[in-house]
């Protein structure tokens, strides 16, 4: 009786620690890495390929032009754009242009943040309201935002509004468009727990309906930043005047209507240049982040 006690007792102590190894290998599998990585492994990941990718490009165009290949007035020489950008520093009006543009901007992405986020929350929760107002933002998206600048000179003349009306136009339909997108891919299980927890309302969409959809809003905050540097820049193209000030949409018009190459090339390195930077410093870090706390970037 005594041998069958003890023979029990090592079972059950075995079958208990057979299962705390278990849990312990399910919780190193949902265990989310969050080490900072370091600065060596980032400098060759992240930044030595777009250097290197910029520098064969650099290297093409420069290449090009020591051959004759093309013409210099169609293709200029690198020495040529680097001394607009000189005489543009030389002169104290380089980070004036940028900010100029940079500042609109980010202020009407800001505004068509305000006003996309509560619309796309609507879209995807009122059935009706998506019905009626669904195609309508998907059709916006799809409109060229070249296409409002004219009406928006009409209706509000050479000025600020006018530039912030094209942003609005062209952001706000993929910000809540992107929301809506992150709302539909969240399992219902997570809706169901929070009415039964009683997050309803406001409260339910600021603690459930968010949270969950966080990375498709996200890709859509991404792809409004986009739009709207892409907006701005039609507008400030299409619509110069003295009273706007001078961003790089102007520069790049000025540089065309002077029949300035290098000045046209200047103004399009600058605004890839802006729209990248913007990118890399706000967006895609953000994005990361929000991935890895999800365990969804992993070792990344």
């Amino acid at each position: 009786m005594a041998s069958t006690d003890t023979t029990a007792k090592v079972a059950g102590k075995g079958g208990q620690d057979d299962l705390a190894g278990l849990e312990a290998g399910l919780d190193a599998l949902d265990a989310v890495q969050t080490h900072r990585t370091p600065l060596r492994e980032i400098l060759l990941k992240k930044v030595l390929p777009p250097v290197l990718a910029i520098s064969l490009v650099l290297l093409v165009w420069q290449v090009l032009v020591s051959l004759k290949v093309t013409e210099e007035t169609k293709l200029p020489a690198l020495s040529a754009v680097w001394d607009s950008l000189a005489d543009m520093w030389l002169k104290g009006t380089l980070l004036e242009v940028i900010w100029t543009s940079v500042s609109r901007g980010l202020l009407g992405f800001l505004l068509a943040l305000a006003i996309g986020t509560p619309l796309g929350l609507l879209v995807a929760r009122v059935k009706f309201v998506r019905a009626a107002i669904g195609p309508i933002l998907q059709g916006l998206q799809s409109l060229p935002s070249v296409a409002w600048v004219p009406p928006a000179v009409l209706w509000f003349g050479l000025n600020d509004a006018m530039m912030y009306t094209v942003i609005l136009l062209g952001a706000v339909p993929s910000i809540a468009n992107g929301l809506v997108s992150g709302i539909d891919q969240i399992p219902p299980l997570y809706l169901r727990a929070g009415r039964t927890l009683g997050a309803t309302g406001l409260h339910g969409a600021r603690h459930i309906v968010m949270p969950a959809a966080l990375p498709g809003y996200l890709a859509g905050l991404k792809q409004g930043w986009a739009f709207s540097w892409r907006s701005l820049m039609a507008a400030e193209i299409i619509a110069s005047s003295p009273d706007l000030g001078l961003g790089l949409g102007q520069l790049l018009e000025n540089g065309r209507n002077n029949i300035d190459l290098p000045g046209v090339f200047l103004a399009i390195i600058l605004i890839l240049v802006v729209g990248i930077a913007i990118d890399l410093l706000i967006f895609s870090p953000l994005e990361r982040r929000v991935l890895r706390t999800r365990g969804l970037l992993v070792g990344s």
